[in-house]
């Protein structure tokens, strides 16, 4: 684990290079590539305008994910008013759930006022969530962030560096659930099953109804395994609210892959009753 990886000398000091930041860009660059990608493969929208809405839903993604770090944390900041705008506030990286929820807001408005389907434009982004997401969280691996629980598994990581529990908390010197590398593992297996359904997507909104379902199972069982704080944890720590908000996406790809599969196939009657005739 390589938390920081050196400073890039200028006439007013060092810029501090995190491993973080680095792979966060690349995944993000990645999975708006293939956003781009998809659009112009398999939509009528103009790739460029999906290059440049993914740009304004990164930062709708940033704004969300560090709304929803403080207000998991509400009574911590409530009494440090100074510290929601502090260096430490801005430099981390929030939750994956408060910038879904805000990339995903803005995705769904753009639609509206530009009259372009919403659910085609967000099964443009969805196979590329995952690549970015999975790159991201080789990036929290190496900062030593979203750590796991304490676990005498043989596959245990034992974070050393004194950096990292400096920057994130992470505990040292204790073998821990590698959760960022399982997270990672499985948003890489995700946008695998996402692209080779692209190649024969039925209906609108199928991508993006998959990857929710995939996405919320995933998560929800790592949670079990997940010991960093700031997760708003339920009944006595049993659950948290991350699990509760990925039930709501089963549930939610679930029910738009219902009801998607039955328009499929009452279209698809449409098509040949006629030749039956």
């Amino acid at each position: 684990m390589h938390p920081y990886l050196g400073t890039i000398p200028t006439p007013w000091g060092g810029i501090p290079i995190y491993t973080y930041g680095v792979l966060v860009a690349t995944g993000v660059l990645l999975g708006l590539w293939y956003a781009r990608h998809y659009a112009s493969a398999h939509t009528d929208i103009d790739p460029e305008r999906v290059w440049n809405l993914g740009i304004y839903m990164v930062l709708a993604g940033l704004a969300g994910a560090k709304i929803w770090f403080v207000l998991s944390d509400s009574s911590y900041y409530w009494h440090h008013k100074n510290e929601i705008f502090g260096l430490a506030t801005l430099q981390s990286g929030g939750t994956f759930y408060g910038g879904f929820i805000g990339a995903l807001l803005v995705a769904v408005l753009y639609a509206y006022f530009q009259r372009i389907p919403a659910l085609t434009l967000v099964d443009s982004y969805s196979a590329g969530l995952p690549l970015g997401h999975g790159i991201g969280r080789l990036g929290c691996f190496a900062a030593g962030c979203c750590y796991g629980k304490p676990t005498f598994l043989p596959w245990g990581v034992t974070f050393t560096s004194s950096r990292a529990a400096e920057l994130v908390g992470t505990p040292l010197n204790i073998p821990l659930h590698p959760t960022q590398l399982y997270e990672a593992a499985a948003e890489f297996v995700n946008f695998f099953i996402l692209v080779a359904l692209a190649r024969r997507q039925r209906f609108r909104g199928e991508i993006f109804a998959t990857f929710i379902l995939l996405y919320g199972f995933e998560r929800g069982l790592i949670e079990f395994m997940r010991g960093d704080p700031g997760r708003t944890l339920l009944l006595r720590g049993r659950f948290s609210l991350m699990q509760v908000v990925s039930l709501a996406l089963i549930f939610l790809g679930v029910w738009m892959w219902r009801r998607g599969s039955k328009k499929s196939r009452s279209v698809h009657r449409a098509a040949v009753m006629p030749a039956r005739q």
